[in-house]
């Protein structure tokens, strides 16, 4: 799976994370004006949420689990962190969709309002989670592209080197354009 997303185009990354997703909303709202039920995009959502979340994290771990063997000699890169840092966001958007889904749909089937108690109970749980998942996140996006750059420079490289990669993986929907190509030179020349 990891040969699959170091090979893959740009455009393909794209439209597993993006193309499918959209062709999905465009295909759902018709149903969703003619039958009058705003219901049709909630039971959509998850599946477009799979595909989102595949090609976004699957691109993650290809570049980073998969670059390692071609990190110079002697350039110690903290992969257990990463690995640890990565599953936690993961796990955290499984709960929180299976969560979400069990929460509303007992509302929406009882009609009754939510206690007070109960949102403020909700808020400080998943406020937490929901930062550090965040953080997590964002340890993700480090380690990808400074395990980038240091494939590409072939040396020991700092944020300085790599800020603009980094930038480019976390505007995503630009940024594959511009960093898959350079992943897939990297993948022929050292083939």
């Amino acid at each position: 799976m990891i040969e699959k997303f170091l090979k893959a185009k740009h455009w393909q990354i794209f439209m597993l994370t993006f193309g499918l997703p959209i062709i999905l909303e465009i295909i759902a709202m018709p149903f969703m004006i003619i039958g009058n039920n705003p219901m049709v995009i909630m039971k959509i959502m998850p599946i477009m949420m799979i595909f989102f979340i595949v090609g976004f994290f699957g691109w993650f771990w290809a570049i980073a689990i998969g670059l390692q063997n071609k990190v110079p000699t002697g350039i110690k890169m903290k992969v257990k962190k990463f690995k640890v840092f990565f599953l936690i966001p993961l796990i955290y958007i499984i709960l929180i969709f299976g969560f979400m889904g069990f929460a509303f749909g007992g509302i929406l089937e009882n009609g009754q309002q939510p206690s007070g108690g109960m949102i403020g109970g909700l808020v400080g749980i998943i406020v937490p989670l929901h930062l550090f998942s965040m953080f997590c996140i964002f340890y993700c996006l480090y380690f990808v592209s400074k395990t980038f750059k240091t494939v590409e420079l072939q040396r020991e490289v700092t944020f300085s080197d790599f800020a603009g990669d980094f930038f480019m993986i976390w505007f995503f929907p630009i940024g594959v354009w511009i960093v898959q190509p350079k992943i897939n030179k990297m993948i022929e020349n050292k083939e």
